[in-house]
């Protein structure tokens, strides 16, 4: 119902036929989409038939939620693209908010909305919304008011209603006594902390999971701090201090240069207030004045971006891809002609073989803006242009038979769930190769050699629960006789169904072992029929 005005008459049978259209055409996209992008990543223009649907798109998004929210065995392919598609959708028009976010004049870009901006794209598949958001650090302003009355109920604070925001208030003593009310409230009464523990954790960046475990780093910390500050009539401003996000607090003249006249607060440290040297005491080293002046809403984005692509770099799981992914996007989005994220980006695309047409766009881009990154770009511009013409070379999918007498040796098939004799871990196998197709250094590396067989027996692409791909070999798995889901998020990729006791193929994956889906079924029946007897 948010999409209609209450005060207007609708004519619901015309919208029931729009949201049946809609539905209908969702369908149509879903399915096409496996057939198409099966052997690789959904190219970046595989969606310009969404972005030009006619049909209105919370209908289109209305009909993909129904299909994520199927009965949870069946449609693993149907809900896989669903979710792919969701994800770009609401994506693309978060990025539509942020850029007239960044459009709004200084005063009127709030850190709250950019906070909540970066969050709902990095997670767009979550339910978050600024009112919700809102409304809990309203409810958190509340509690302050209600502790600032106990302590001094004549305060000018105190008058204000839940949501609103407080008249500023001039004398620093009655600020003074807002902040010391803060403190109470945020560390003492709710628990909120920096998290120390798990400091290098996404979800400190994101506003809404600071809200739920109470827990964060400095700069979502001080986001929340100075907005709750600002509600009760406290004026705080940003300081994109090195190494430690603070906020400022005039005690002079308002709008002073000078960096004494300020004190600075460590929301990361329980609200600890801080003087200029104590500062420099917190980060262990001296830094110039300019370090100690106000940041700007979209400095204080680009920082908290910055920590989320930091985070990205830190590991090389399809996690942590996916965050650098989004993160680039946000970057870029802020500052789109900055060449050092552009060349990361081309990069990260290149090194995941992901959408070469786009590549070869970025590197154009860079080489107009900053020719002296001839020497890269012209590297990747080659090695892209090679990729592209593979991909052209490539013919029809490579179709494995159990049959044939060189696939003797391979004893399992797509579908069957799997455990590793060795590590422990259970799995699903989505392909085979009769002998190990990995190179020489991968050989080398994963100690092949010391195995039996070494390199020479069947090997087994796996999905792992921990959500990771894996090569196995064949001596080292048997089969699982007690087969449970995996929860991989790739699992709707290859596979259509879970059967209870083995996954079922999807149209694409049984094009490429059309006589698997068989021998799955006479593996189980034949499990099944041994331990009843």
């Amino acid at each position: 119902m948010k999409y209609y005005n209450q005060t207007e008459s609708v004519n619901w049978l015309e919208e029931y036929k729009e949201r049946h259209k809609a539905g209908l055409e969702a369908r149509r996209v879903v399915a096409s989409f496996s057939k198409r992008f099966f052997t690789e990543q959904v190219p970046c223009d595989g969606f310009s038939d969404i972005e030009t649907l006619e049909c209105p798109s919370h209908f289109f998004e209305d009909e993909l939620m129904s299909i994520l929210n199927m009965e949870g065995r069946k449609g693993l392919t149907w809900k896989y693209y669903a979710k792919k598609i969701l994800y770009f959708l609401r994506q693309q028009n978060i990025l539509k908010k942020l850029k007239v976010y960044l459009q709004h004049p200084a005063d009127e870009q709030t850190f709250l909305e950019g906070a909540v901006l970066i969050d709902q794209y990095c997670n767009p598949l979550l339910d978050i919304c600024l009112e919700t958001v809102q409304a809990q650090v309203d409810d958190i302003a509340s509690k302050v008011r209600k502790f600032l009355k106990s302590k001094n109920p004549r305060h000018p604070s105190v008058t204000s209603k839940t949501g609103e925001v407080s008249q500023e208030v001039s004398q620093v003593e009655l600020q003074r006594q807002v902040l010391d009310a803060m403190n109470y409230v945020l560390y003492e009464q709710l628990k909120y902390k920096g998290n120390e523990v798990d400091y290098y954790n996404s979800l400190n960046s994101y506003i809404r999971q600071v809200l739920i475990h109470r827990t964060g780093i400095p700069i979502s910390l001080s986001v929340l701090y100075l907005t709750i500050a600002r509600q009760l009539g406290v004026r705080l401003e940003p300081v994109n201090f090195p190494s430690h996000f603070l906020l400022r607090w005039c005690q002079g003249t308002e709008g002073s240069t000078n960096i004494f006249d300020y004190t600075y607060i460590d929301a990361f440290g329980k609200g600890k207030q801080l003087t200029v040297k104590e500062c420099e005491y917190l980060i262990g080293h001296h830094v110039t004045e300019e370090f100690y002046g106000v940041a700007t809403a979209k400095e204080v984005l680009q920082r908290m971006v910055g920590n989320l692509l930091n985070i990205g770099k830190r590991e090389s799981t399809d996690q942590s891809y996916q965050l650098l992914r989004d993160s680039l996007d946000l970057y870029l989005a802020m500052y789109p002609d900055n060449v050092q994220h552009l060349m990361l980006q081309a990069r990260l695309y290149f090194h995941l073989g992901i959408w070469p047409e786009k590549v070869l766009d970025i590197l154009q881009h860079i080489q107009a803006l900053d020719p002296s990154q001839h020497g890269a770009v012209g590297y990747l511009v080659q090695h892209t242009l090679e990729h592209i013409e593979r991909r052209k070379e490539e013919t029809g999918p490579d179709v494995k038979l159990h049959s044939d007498e060189k696939h003797k040796d391979v004893c399992y098939s797509v579908g069957l769930v799997m455990k590793h004799k060795r590590y422990g871990y259970n799995c699903v196998i989505y392909g085979w190769d009769p002998a190990c197709m990995m190179g020489h250094e991968w050989i080398r590396n994963m100690n092949v050699h010391s195995l039996p067989h070494g390199p020479h027996q069947p090997f087994y692409n796996v999905l792992v629960e921990d959500g990771s791909c894996r090569y196995a070999a064949q001596e080292n798995l048997e089969y699982n006789t007690e087969p449970g889901e995996i929860s991989h998020p790739d699992v709707g990729r290859y596979f259509m169904e879970f059967a209870g006791t083995y996954y079922v193929a999807n149209t694409e994956l049984e094009i490429r072992y059309p006589e698997d889906t068989e021998l799955t079924c006479a593996t189980v029946q034949k499990t099944y029929s041994e331990n009843k007897e």
